[in-house]
C-alpha cells in the first residue's frame, strides 16, 4: 500500500544525523541537531541586559520621585503645624525648623513660611535626586509641597 520511494524520502528528511535526501543533498537539520542551539540563550540574555537595566533604573527613579513627593508634603504639613502654634516673633524660624526636622540630609530643600491674614502657609520645594539620594541632583527637577492652616490664638 505504501510507496517505498515515499518511505525513503521520509527517512531521509526525518531520519538521523547525516541522512541523505532523494536529491543527494545533505540534511541540514542533522548537523544542527548535533550542535543544538548552544549559546542562543546567552546571546538573547546579552541583548536583553540593557533593556532590563534601563527598566530597573526607570522604576527606581520613579520610586524616588514618589518618595520625594511624600517628603515634601509631610515637611509642609509639619512646618505649618509648628507655625500655627508659635508666636509671631519666632513663627518663621519655628516653621522652617519643623519642616527640616524630618527631612533626610540627602534631599536639598527650600522652605518658605509666611502668614496671610489668619493663615500660616508653608511652601517646601525639594530637589529630586538622580538614582542615589545625596549623590547627584539635576537641579531642574523640584517637587513642591504646599500647606496652610489657621493660626492658633
Amino acid at each position: 500500500m505504501s510507496n517505498p520511494q515515499i518511505r525513503r524520502d521520509r527517512r531521509g528528511v526525518l531520519g538521523g544525523h547525516g541522512a541523505r535526501n532523494v536529491g543527494g543533498a545533505r540534511d541540514v537539520r542533522g548537523v544542527r541537531g548535533a550542535l543544538g542551539d548552544r549559546g542562543q540563550a546567552a546571546i538573547e540574555f546579552t541583548g536583553m541586559v540593557p533593556i532590563i537595566l534601563a527598566t530597573a533604573v526607570l522604576l527606581w527613579q520613579a520610586a524616588l520621585v514618589g518618595y520625594t513627593f511624600s517628603l515634601a508634603g509631610n515637611a509642609a504639613d509639619e512646618a505649618v503645624r509648628a507655625g500655627t502654634v508659635a508666636d509671631s516673633v519666632t513663627r518663621t524660624q519655628a516653621c522652617r525648623e519643623a519642616g527640616e526636622k524630618d527631612l533626610p540630609d540627602a534631599w536639598d530643600s527650600t522652605i518658605v513660611c509666611r502668614t496671610d491674614g489668619d493663615l500660616v502657609k508653608a511652601e517646601v520645594d525639594l530637589e529630586i535626586p538622580f538614582l542615589f539620594p545625596g549623590s547627584l541632583n539635576l537641579g531642574f527637577t523640584t517637587v513642591p509641597g504646599r500647606s496652610a492652616a489657621v493660626r492658633e490664638s
